[in-house]
């Protein structure tokens, strides 16, 4: 069985034609206070990407999270919303804990991790088998604009992410150090097969171990490389 990608473009029009690229970018905030709200996004680790004022009355202060490709902004003349009515804005993040704690030294006021139980509603503690998507903790900026982090540690298929420079090195890193332990093992064979299917299944949202054992199936049945067991 080969890896293979799943393909929801013709899922919303029906047609069957490929999407114009729509690359979201940036959500809009509504802040009363523009240095508070810097302040805020600041010390939270939060990249500042631009704060300029373009025209007299207007004014935008950017602000990237961290390993995030859309941003926030906000300041004077940008929206007509009242301050803290963005709510349900989502941070996906690998491990829950870790970046409630982070947030929290931080000096950001979170809340209790909660999971959602399917079928039955929210329970508090994070989800006991750690599926994607069911834990979340929530906080706001100092306006009230809500934020939920929210743990995914596998997507589903066809919802892996486009990744930037920094990203596609790191998972080249990894992709090397987990290609060191199929090679000690595995008969002579060319690498970029391996990192290929590793790559691809990694990106489609399989955990390591299982983009691991995807690619060496993939070895297995598409190239002969067979890793003998025992």
């Amino acid at each position: 069985m080969s890896t293979t990608r799943t393909d929801t473009r013709a899922a919303a029009g029906g047609s069957g034609a490929p999407a114009i690229p729509m690359r979201f970018e940036v959500t809009t905030l509504p802040v009363a206070d523009v240095e508070r709200a810097k302040a805020f996004y600041l010390g939270i680790g939060w990249r500042l990407d631009i704060d300029f004022q373009p025209a007299p009355g207007i004014r935008g202060v950017q602000f990237t999270p961290p390993g995030s490709r859309a941003s926030i902004h906000f300041g004077e003349g940008l929206t007509t919303q009242p301050p803290g009515s963005a709510q349900g804005m989502i941070l996906v993040v690998d491990d829950i804990g870790a970046a409630r704690e982070d947030l929290l030294r931080s000096g950001a006021d979170v809340g209790e991790v909660w999971h959602l139980e399917p079928g039955a509603g929210p329970r508090p503690g994070p989800d006991p088998e750690r599926r994607s998507y069911l834990s979340r903790a929530n906080f706001t900026d100092p306006d009230g604009n809500g934020w939920v982090l929210q743990e995914i540690r596998q997507r589903l298929p066809g919802r892996e992410a486009t990744l930037d420079v920094e990203d596609r090195a790191r998972l080249l890193h990894e992709t090397g150090l987990r290609h060191g332990a199929f090679e000690e093992a595995a008969p002579p064979h060319d690498w970029w097969d391996w990192y290929g299917a590793y790559m691809v299944a990694r990106e489609d949202g399989s955990s390591p171990d299982d983009a691991a054992a995807a690619a060496a199936r993939h070895m297995a049945e598409a190239k002969g490389v067979v890793v003998a067991s025992g």
